[in-house]
């Protein structure tokens, strides 16, 4: 089992967790912990993490599982951790899928808050084929969609089931589900759909876009969604606003200086997406990143995670926005050193939970966490 460290024991936590980290320690909180380790269970690799709290308020912990190196390519395990006490034991990891040499990965976990049942939805590649021979059409085979399911709050999972057909359009190449958690609309006139984040790139033009598939019948099926106006932006996570408008939040590959996030709003529940703007309040280094609204004493926030720096996958931030993300005056420092992909979800008692990449050298070297007491959230 996996135990958050003590107070008393602060100090060893940083040295076993983090290594020795020197004039970074005074910036690390003593809540941090590691999830998954590098050259733990036989992988050289953990990376893609993604996060939700079920019904019951059991957490799902995903990421994927690297056999031999941290590369995007080769034999790639879809793996969980749970836990059932709001972060404090976890249980020992286990692998959902695992497809020979092939990967098995992105995945993007949302939960059907009507039936209680997780989805989760993921791409799979031969293991052989890099990115690059995917977009290009050299490839043994292309990325494909897959979805598994759990009814009994992840304690188990249904086969992947391939849905490449309705998802995805025969002129796109690259593919990927989230990587981060979908969400399930609560207040607009499409209540109950579940929506999940994606990004795909076009077979002649190398174009690359956001977009977002979803489900109007409790994940039975899946269709696809609306695509973003304009290119240059790819993995992407998705909140709802008090209005019952979407926000997508989206990596930037637009502008080569002062790196920031993009965004683009829609009002008819992902079917389409417009007002597609930078925001130069949220700078980004070209990386993934995570959207999440929640409720606070009666007034919709958001919040959101990434190694927050124009240059480099450092300074994994949380920020929060008290006006639907047109300013993003909170933030709350998690980790400032080396760190990358990141996910985050609200327990059952109301704390936020940080899952993010982060390590001494590089920012690969585990999968960490850090929960956030509830009232810092307002009270920052």
């Amino acid at each position: 089992m996996v135990r958050n460290p003590a107070i008393s024991s602060f100090v060893i936590c940083l040295q076993i967790v983090f290594g020795a980290l020197g004039q970074t320690s005074q910036s690390l909180h003593p809540e941090v912990s590691t999830l998954f380790q590098s050259g733990d269970g036989n992988y050289a690799c953990y990376r893609i993490p993604s996060i939700v709290v079920a019904n019951n308020g059991s957490i799902l912990a995903f990421c994927e599982a690297r056999k031999t190196s941290c590369s995007d390519t080769g034999d790639i395990d879809l793996v969980m951790k749970r836990s059932t006490d709001n972060g404090q034991t976890w249980s020992q990891m286990e692998v959902l899928w695992d497809d020979d040499k092939n990967v098995c990965g992105n995945p993007s976990p949302v939960v059907d808050r009507e039936t209680g049942n997780i989805h989760l939805l993921l791409t799979w590649n031969n293991g052989e084929d890099h990115e690059s021979e995917i977009i290009d059409g050299t490839s043994i085979g292309g990325r494909e969609i897959y979805h598994m399911v759990s009814e009994d709050a992840g304690e188990n999972w249904s086969a992947p089931r391939n849905i490449s057909t309705a998802v995805k359009l025969p002129h796109w190449t690259w593919y990927a589900t989230g990587p981060v958690h979908g969400i399930q609309l609560e207040t607009s006139e499409f209540k109950g759909r579940l929506i999940v984040p994606c990004d795909h790139i076009e077979r002649e033009s190398k174009k690359y876009y956001s977009h977002i598939i979803y489900s109007d019948d409790n994940g039975r099926s899946w269709q696809l969604g609306g695509t973003t106006p304009r290119n240059q932006v790819n993995e992407c996570s998705v909140a709802e606003l008090a209005n019952g408008d979407l926000i997508l939040n989206m990596r930037n590959y637009a502008r080569k200086e002062d790196q920031v996030r993009q965004v683009a709003i829609s009002k008819d529940g992902g079917k389409s997406w417009i007002d597609q703007r930078f925001d130069f309040q949220l700078p980004e280094p070209r990386c993934q990143g995570a959207l999440l609204n929640i409720n606070r004493q009666g007034k919709n926030l958001l919040l959101f995670t990434n190694p927050a720096d124009k240059n480099k996958r450092v300074n994994m931030t949380l920020s929060v926005s008290t006006d639907e993300g047109r300013s993003w005056n909170n933030k709350i420092s998690i980790y400032r050193s080396h760190s990358a992909y990141s996910d985050l979800a609200q327990l059952s008692n109301g704390d936020i939970i940080v899952l993010f990449e982060a390590g001494v050298e590089s920012p690969y070297e585990g999968i960490h966490y850090r929960v956030i007491p509830a009232d810092r959230i307002i009270n920052k």
